[in-house]
């Protein structure tokens, strides 16, 4: 398989990029929320809470996508880049256009 290995790695270091940027915009967010009763109402706390729990989701899903990134580039660097993990067949191109950082071919991913 021909692929262009450092627009892949290109690719995996912007979105990590972008994924960290994320972060640091987004810490905010994570911040405790304060349960003053005097300060604000009871929906707004709730409220406040939600998004407090929305943040710390999206958080957690922006540092699996950078650990999936992380692997991904050690993929490249190892000559394993493109290759699934399960059955070690070749992951079709388009795939890993749409996701590099994919690391089973849509066969194995379908299987679950």
């Amino acid at each position: 398989m021909a692929l262009d290995l450092a627009r892949f790695r290109e690719k995996l270091i912007a979105r990590r990029d972008e994924l960290l940027a994320e972060d640091r915009m987004s810490k905010t967010a994570r911040d405790p929320v304060t349960l003053d009763q005097d300060s604000v109402g009871r929906l707004s706390r709730i409220d406040a809470m939600q998004v407090q729990a929305m943040a710390l989701a999206q958080a957690r899903r922006r540092q699996a996508e950078r650990a999936a990134i992380d692997a991904a580039l050690d993929r490249i660097d190892d000559g394993e880049f493109g290759y699934c993990l399960k059955c070690g067949e070749a992951i079709a191109p388009a795939r890993l256009e749409h996701n590099p950082s994919v690391s089973i071919c849509i066969e194995c991913a379908k299987e679950g």
